[in-house]
């Protein structure tokens, strides 16, 4: 970086090597990271009339902050989700400043100390089997595109993935010569878990591969799913497509496409799926790589099937029989029948 500041020299510090090395945080975490801080220098440009050559450390302080917090919310829209992902990455610099700089410790405290914003929670979206079988039967498998397209929802809802793990995939992510079939993912934090595969989603890898010439040596380390321009597909290009099915199945049976889907809405689907038919939260905690069965336990929470089941099988009749309807036939004064009705 050319601009000299103690601001800039540790801020570069903490993206070159805090982060990737210390941290072995992962490349998308990063990338949002940076997207902070690049607003939070065009907001002390723009707002605060402070160039990048002249923010220094001793810039920084809780005001600015908050500053700059309620205006990615007013001034750009922003949602509190997004506000508080802000607020995320700038208390993981401060928390690298603690130990770089323990002269100005009071300052990093009161800076740590601004809160996230309580968040709306929305309810989970989520298909039934029906819908599922509606949208994977959308894509067009005459051509070479809709063939890719359904191999990959297929494995994105078969796995729970999320949608910057299909991304990530490669041929070599795959074991699928011989049983048992598996596939490695790498999620969050680039932790690891291996998750089984089903011999029919299989049969479907292996065609795509052997369509596409995926399986040679040579692209082992490819992208799995790829667009024209033998890239990989990114978060927009892989939303775009799922939303032109989600509406081509809507058009059938609105009934079977809940509104407000995303294609995180296909790994709950899967997790809902998975906890109506009897897996435990243990196995399902390990297919999604959740950390904590707590995350994982929101699916029990959600599903109301298997709550109404819970209480259909715990019901004790309680109240006696009784024929309600003949009651004010068998006395014709409205006063002795009030009193009497309990």
């Amino acid at each position: 970086m050319k601009t000299k500041t103690d601001f800039a020299k540790l801020l570069s510090r903490f993206f070159s090597e805090y982060l990737p090395y210390q941290r072995n945080v992962s490349p998308n975490t990063i990338m949002s990271y940076k997207d902070t801080f690049v607003q939070l220098i065009t907001f002390m440009r723009d707002e605060k009339k402070i160039t990048v050559e002249k923010i220094t450390l001793d810039t920084l302080n809780r005001q600015l902050v908050e500053d700059f917090l309620s205006w990615i919310q007013h001034s750009r829209n922003c949602t509190c989700s997004t506000r508080n992902y802000r607020l995320a990455a700038i208390h993981s610099f401060i928390s690298y400043l603690k130990y770089e700089d323990v002269t100005k410790l009071d300052k990093w405290l009161d800076i740590m100390s601004v809160k996230a914003v309580k968040t709306e929670k929305k309810s989970m979206s989520y298909l039934t089997i029906d819908g599922i079988k509606l949208l994977l039967e959308q894509p067009d498998i005459i051509n070479n595109r809709g063939r890719r397209n359904l191999t990959m929802f297929t494995l994105m809802y078969d796995i729970g993935a999320r949608v910057q793990e299909i991304i990530d995939l490669t041929p070599r992510s795959l074991r699928i010569d011989s049983k048992p079939y598996t596939i490695r993912v790498v999620g969050k934090g680039r932790k690891t878990r291996i998750v089984p595969l089903m011999e029919e989603q299989v049969e479907l890898l292996k065609q795509y591969i052997e369509e596409n010439g995926l399986h040679k040596d040579e692209m082992l380390h490819h992208p799995l799913f790829f667009n024209n321009r033998d890239e990989r597909l990114t978060r927009a290009g892989i939303t775009y497509i799922l939303k032109a099915y989600i509406k081509m199945a809507k058009n059938i049976n609105k009934e079977l496409i809940p509104d407000n889907l995303s294609c995180h809405s296909l790994r709950h689907s899967r997790a809902m799926h998975l906890l109506q038919a009897g897996v435990g939260l243990i196995y399902i905690r390990d297919i999604l790589g959740h950390v904590s069965i707590q995350t994982t336990e929101v699916y029990a929470r959600a599903d109301s099937k298997q709550k109404r089941e819970a209480l259909e099988k715990a019901y004790v009749k309680l109240t006696p029989n009784a024929d309600m309807k003949n009651l004010w036939e068998n006395n014709k004064d409205l006063l002795d029948w009030l009193k009497s009705f309990s």
